[in-house]
């Protein structure tokens, strides 16, 4: 003790001494059987560490998880004891760089209690490297700046890989590429870090080459040998001969880990002895771990280290950085920085979605598994423990299989895509911690769609109102059904099934679009054809199997005043005119004279028929029913009212526009037909061209006929009186003298009578057949021919006999004396045609 001791102080300092003893043999008795392994890192889960039940003298047969526990010092439970073997296990990965970084011995502790003998025997398991670590720069390239002064032999700082592993695992060697200018000197420093910088074999020339492009590689010892590169770019700049200095070597310093954003860390400061730009000091982070720019920001002109992210201790505990500073000729210093991050109950339960279905049919059975849950909290104790929930309101809950999982199953609720289409199914995980942490997570699950809903029409029935004489191919109606399904089992399509028109086919009157449901008619419908008709439209969807319903739709075709009414008394010729209908003269006021009898194929108010006199000879000797359609004699007849009369009446339906037809009567006041045939004749009056044509053709036909017949007899009479043998009908033998081929004979005799006929025979008296009689006649002033066909022809005699002939065959031709042409009022001319 460099001075004599007393006695008093030598036995003092014995009985001290003894004292020590007992206490460390205590303490070595209640801690006896510290075992110590080695393991290499990233050893598989359940390898063996070794046999710690024979290397205590445990009793195998006796171990169990009462009598013995296995106790790690730090949150995460490395190990395990086997109870039947007595071996221990791994059970977690383990990462010698993630556990103890860049320590160069790493242990975990652990400790083994035997509960029945009170005794607790410390374990340490060294965790040895492996080279499972490639070196690696920061940055793949990155800019050095030189002066092209600067002298050969000069050393410049280079960016240092980073390998977390450690000894011949970690960095043995840097390489740079071969250039003419630069070498690579390497050195060890204390821990055998290896460190390289560049020396400056030649001097530079800016002009020369401005810019050198450098490959750098660091290589480590490791089996396999694994490397990392990085190019530098350096780039000739003027010289600097100071360098920046720290103010101390390393920086170390503690922050909270829910320290706000922004809160500053440390501050580096470095000096210059330089002046001017040479001076200014730059700072930079050179060597960091991965995670470390992320958290935390270095001003490069301050030295100030702030926070930028949200520091985890569960996640990094400890930060390690290099600080370089520089100035403008980029000379430089070196300083490391150490922050321990200090932890705070700041971790809410986290839930992790391991297995999902996103979808499930609306007929799943209860029970269906829908969610695996993994629920974690990065916190410890009471901070750790969680516990789940989902609403009560949901058709689901949630199962523990096993610890930190939950499984989501639907219960006995029937699903019903068409009520809920989806579930927003919220699970909260909430922590036992002062104030409890939570966390919520939001699983959106569909209900897909079953085909389980038929197709639905908005109406039981359905009627449609089509009007008549629709264009062809027009939609007259249209139906829509609904179907509560989705995509293919909600595609309606449409359909005719059946009608009541049983006479055409259903298909030449209606169709249907399957797609819309509109129904178009193939052709114009006609309401008096049919009025009405039904048929049964199916909409069907598109599902396996296929669901449909049927609707009755009743179709009723409207009617339109498309016809016009039609006389079926009296009946009227083309010109629309009735012949004569005779009055008595003594008829009194209210005599039916006669009644116009009117249909309308239309129906309703298009039918209602009205019945008008228009015209009329003498207005106020008529009156018409406007209901009923009856003339009668509105007074007693006068003899200063013209004898015959003429009405025009008027029939009209009640559409819109209405409809209608006329009809002229001729009516002649006499009490026989013999006092009305003269004023049937007579051409005076109101009549019409045409009606008095008519007439005058009826009584020319007549007395033609009258006198063919007389000249016929009186022809073959006087035949028979001149010859005994008659020449019987030679009238149609060819007559050698025409050349025109008529049929009439050439040679005429003179007769007493106005009308003389000649009886012709065949002069052939080996035919006994009877040839056709021509009457002859002959004429001093005008004839009036009639031919067959009804025409009336003027001419002369000499005409006749000159063998001129009018355009058409006569027949029977009459002599027309000059005084009766003159009654007419007229003196026709030699052939003119007088009428038909």
């Amino acid at each position: 003790f460099g001075k004599e001791m007393t006695h008093a102080q030598k036995l003092r300092h014995g009985t001290a001494r003894f004292l020590f003893c007992m206490i460390l043999v205590t303490v070595w008795e209640a801690v006896s059987g510290q075992i110590r392994y080695s393991i290499p890192e990233e050893m598989q889960k359940g390898s063996s560490v070794g046999n710690i039940a024979k290397d205590l003298g445990l009793d195998v047969e006796q171990l169990s998880d009462r009598a013995v526990r296995i106790l790690s010092r730090g949150r995460t439970q490395y190990f395990a004891l086997n109870f039947k073997s007595g071996h221990l296990y791994v059970t977690e990965r383990i990462d010698r760089e993630e556990i103890c970084g860049g320590m160069e011995m790493c242990l975990l502790n652990c400790e083994v209690i035997v509960e029945d003998k009170m005794k607790l025997f410390p374990v340490e398991v060294e965790i040895t490297d492996i080279n499972d670590n490639a070196p690696s720069f920061r940055s793949e390239e990155f800019d050095l700046k030189i002066s092209e002064t600067t002298a050969p032999g000069s050393r410049f700082s280079v960016r240092q890989a980073e390998d977390p592993d450690m000894g011949l695992n970690s960095i043995q060697s840097y390489q740079l590429n071969s250039n003419t200018h630069f070498l690579l000197d390497v050195e060890t420093r204390s821990g055998g870090v290896k460190y390289a910088e560049l020396v400056l074999e030649k001097s530079l020339d800016r002009e020369e080459q401005a810019v050198h492009n450098l490959i750098l590689t660091a290589t480590d010892g490791g089996d396999p040998v694994r490397s990392g590169t990085t190019q530098i770019r350096v780039i000739v700049l003027d010289s600097n001969d100071n360098a920046p200095v720290f103010s101390q070597p390393v920086y170390k310093v503690s922050v909270w880990e829910n320290v706000p954003e922004g809160s500053m860390v440390v501050t580096v400061k470095a000096t210059d002895l330089d002046e001017g730009v040479n001076k200014e000091v730059k700072y930079s982070f050179q060597k960091i771990t991965d995670k470390a720019p992320q958290m935390f920001h270095l001003d490069p002109k301050t030295g100030e280290i702030t926070v930028v992210g949200k520091l985890d201790f569960e996640e990094a505990a400890l930060y390690e950085a290099e600080v370089q500073a520089h100035d403008v000729g980029g000379l430089f210093d070196k300083s490391k920085i150490v922050i321990l991050v200090s932890d705070v109950n700041d971790n809410a339960p986290e839930i992790a979605l391991r297995s999902f279905i996103s979808s499930i049919p609306e007929d799943s059975p209860p029970g269906t598994v829908i969610a695996l849950l993994n629920v974690q909290d990065a916190d410890s104790g009471d901070n750790g423990e969680v516990t789940c929930s989902v609403a009560s309101n949901l058709p689901f809950q949630l199962m523990k299989p096993f610890d930190n999982y939950y499984s989501l199953l639907l219960t006995d609720s029937p699903l019903d895509r068409e009520k809920t289409p989806e579930y927003n199914i919220t699970i909260t995980a909430t922590d036992k911690g002062t104030p409890p942490l939570s966390t919520q997570k939001t699983i959106l699950l569909q209900i897909s769609d079953i085909n389980d809903n038929a197709p639905v029409f908005k109406k039981p029935s359905y009627t449609a109102y089509v009007p008549e004489n629709n264009p062809s191919g027009a939609s007259i109606f249209s139906v829509k059904a609904s179907d509560r399904d989705l995509d293919r089992n909600a595609r309606v399509t449409y359909s005719i099934l059946s009608s009541n028109l049983q006479e055409v086919p259903l298909s030449s009157y209606i169709s249907i679009n399957s797609q819309t449901g509109a129904i178009y008619a193939q052709r114009s419908f006609d309401y008096e054809q049919f009025r009405e008709f039904e048929m049964q439209v199916q909409a069907q969807d598109g599902g396996s199997p296929p669901l449909s319903s049927n609707v009755t739709v009743r179709v009723f075709i409207l009617d339109q005043n498309d016809n016009a009414p039609r006389i079926l008394y009296p009946s009227v010729g083309a010109d629309g005119s009735a012949l004569f209908e005779m009055v008595p003269r003594s008829a009194e006021a209210g005599y039916l004279v006669t009644k116009v009898v009117a249909v309308d194929a239309d129906s309703g108010h298009n039918a209602w028929l009205s019945y008008h006199l228009l015209q009329a000879t003498e207005p106020t000797l008529f009156s018409m029913g406007l209901h009923t359609g009856e003339i009668r004699t509105a007074r007693a007849f006068a003899d200063r009212d013209a004898v015959k009369h003429r009405l025009v009446t008027l029939v009209k339906d009640n559409g819109q526009p209405p409809l209608s037809v006329t009809v002229t009567l001729n009516l002649v006041f006499a009490e026989n037909f013999q006092e009305a045939l003269p004023e049937m004749s007579d051409q005076s009056g109101d009549s019409t061209p045409q009606s008095d044509l008519q007439f005058y053709l009826v009584l020319a036909l007549a007395l033609i006929s009258f006198l063919f017949l007389l000249t016929v007899t009186l022809a073959i009479v006087m035949k028979l009186r001149r010859s005994r043998k008659p020449k019987l009908l030679q009238c149609f033998g060819p007559d050698p003298y025409s050349k025109t081929g008529s049929m009439f004979p050439p040679n005429y005799e003179d007769g007493t009578l106005p009308y003389s006929y000649q009886l012709c025979l065949s002069s052939d008296t080996r035919k006994n057949d009877f040839s056709f009689l021509i009457p002859s006649v002959q004429v001093a002033d005008n004839i009036l021919c009639s031919e067959s066909s009804g025409m009336v022809f003027m001419g002369n005699a000499s005409s006749r006999e000159s063998g001129a002939t009018h355009p058409h065959r006569h027949r029977n031709c009459e002599h027309l004396p000059q005084s009766r042409l003159s009654k007419a009022g007229q003196t026709p001319q030699n052939g003119d045609v007088l009428y038909n």
